[in-house]
């Protein structure tokens, strides 16, 4: 796995690095020793370059090194890779503190420091109010990892200069685990059949791990191949090859039962689409209209499939139905509940709210479930209470603050999309939507028109 980072031209070495990550996935379910071998060769070889690159790369070195392992965190946690929970976390946390130390800070990202300091008031109305028993630090850090992270990573990316060419590279490096943990998900359960029987998220479709975190990932990997399709498809092979990934990622997604992914993606894909068709001219509007609709007939047919082989239930799932056709009283699956406990926490203490983790203590001693939230818009104002609030404006008022004066990234509004859509239904339980925003914030130059989609790009 090399990076060639170039400036002038965009060197696309996707097809060696395919062929690679799709071994490896086979290479993990075969001996699954190999997957943390494979995490310490990865974190290895991104801190040498980060430490040892030309300054003028290290901002490249940074990125790709975060996104690679976002793009593997899941696959990772399922095959014990990591050595302990949130090691993808820390590490996007290590790699952005290094990026700080190299290239600094924009003195207009001061709302972000202002963000972290506002997390630490929960912190210590925990330590008073958590009950003996929970484990101050684990809980705390819990919740707080994926906040602080998106926090730094803000900070390092915000107005960080970067060419488009260099966005895909990026995208390109996050896809790329995800196909391994793809291939693993095929070998792991290949007769999806023989382990659907009603409507309920499916750990076995999900390679033995939580459907939720899975189907997340997968719409990481559906969103990057769209990118790809669109914008990454110089020949006809590789108009195929791109729409082939994108159905076989797709596929394993719906099938993991679990919805907050493909939405999240099928969000992050109209923003993306939306912005390019508007910014194109007639001519480039009209490739892309008919481009749309084989890449419609791609997605119908791999939905098809899916149906067919999940006997009908796949279609039942996203109807909100179960194995006997009946609707669902709460087509949330228990989310709403959560978000409501999330509130009366709120209620309780408006203005420093119960302290971090504090929710999940209050329902593990009243009910006896360990269910984190899923929420983090509720967790954000049940455990932080108007801080919470202020917390929540400066994530959204300011990257749209930014764009306002900085229009000309393509993906913005996706990777914005991306952020909110799953803190909404997976909180911060992955390092995704902390890269995701953080990536939001980037100032994308060399964006031409007439240079971002030719004819022989579409399908």
């Amino acid at each position: 796995m090399g990076i060639a980072i170039k400036h002038k031209r965009y060197d696309d070495n996707f097809i060696p690095l395919l062929i690679g990550h799709v071994l490896l996935g086979v290479a993990i379910y075969f001996f699954v020793v190999i997957a943390r071998v494979y995490f310490l060769g990865v974190l290895f070889y991104f801190l040498w370059h980060i430490i040892t690159g030309a300054n003028k790369d290290k901002t490249m070195y940074v990125l790709l090194g975060c996104a690679y392992i976002v793009g593997g965190e899941v696959f990772l946690r399922m095959t014990k890779g990591y050595f302990f929970y949130e090691t993808g976390k820390y590490f996007v946390l290590l790699m952005m503190l290094m990026g700080i130390f190299y290239k600094g800070v924009s003195g207009k990202a001061y709302p972000y420091f202002l963000y972290l300091i506002l997390l630490v008031p929960a912190v210590i109305v925990a330590s008073i109010t958590l009950t003996y028993d929970a484990r101050f630090r684990t809980s705390v850090t819990f919740v707080l990892a994926g906040p602080v992270t998106l926090g730094i990573a803000a900070l390092f990316c915000y107005d960080k200069k970067i060419t488009q060419q260099q966005v895909l590279k990026v995208l390109q490096y996050l896809v790329l685990p995800i196909i391994s943990m793809t291939v693993y998900l095929y070998l792991y359960n290949p007769s999806i059949r023989e382990t659907i029987s009603n409507t309920a998220s499916n750990p076995a479709t999900s390679g033995g791990f939580g459907p939720n975190q899975v189907s997340t990932a997968l719409g990481m990997g559906m969103f990057v191949m769209v990118v790809r399709i669109y914008m990454q498809s110089p020949s006809f092979f590789m108009k195929v090859l791109n729409i082939v990934i994108f159905a076989a990622i797709a596929f394993r997604a719906v099938v993991t039962f679990s919805r907050g992914g493909v939405f999240a993606a099928i969000i992050c894909v109209l923003a993306f689409l939306g912005i390019l068709f508007l910014k194109s001219n007639y001519k480039v509007k009209n490739q892309i209209i008919g481009s749309s609709l084989v890449f419609l007939l791609a997605i119908g047919a791999t939905w098809l499939i899916a149906s067919e082989e999940t006997g009908g239930m796949l279609d039942k799932r996203y109807a909100n139905e179960d194995s006997l056709g009946r609707e669902k009283e709460d087509a949330t699956t228990g989310r709403g509940t959560l978000f409501m406990q999330e509130m009366d926490g709120f209620l309780q203490d408006p203005l420093f709210g119960i302290g971090a983790s504090r929710t999940k203590n209050i329902r593990i001693k009243e009910t006896g479930e360990h269910l984190p939230t899923h929420n983090e818009v509720g967790r954000l104002l049940g455990e932080h209470g108007m801080l919470g609030v202020i917390i929540l404006l400066i994530l959204i008022i300011k990257p749209l603050v930014y764009r306002a004066t900085n229009s000309k990234s393509y993906f913005f509004y996706a990777f914005l999309c991306f952020w909110f859509a799953t803190i909404n239904h997976s909180a911060m339980r992955i390092a995704a939507p902390s890269l995701f925003y953080a990536l939001a914030l980037l100032d994308i130059t060399n964006v031409k028109k007439k240079n971002i989609i030719h004819r022989k790009q579409l399908i």
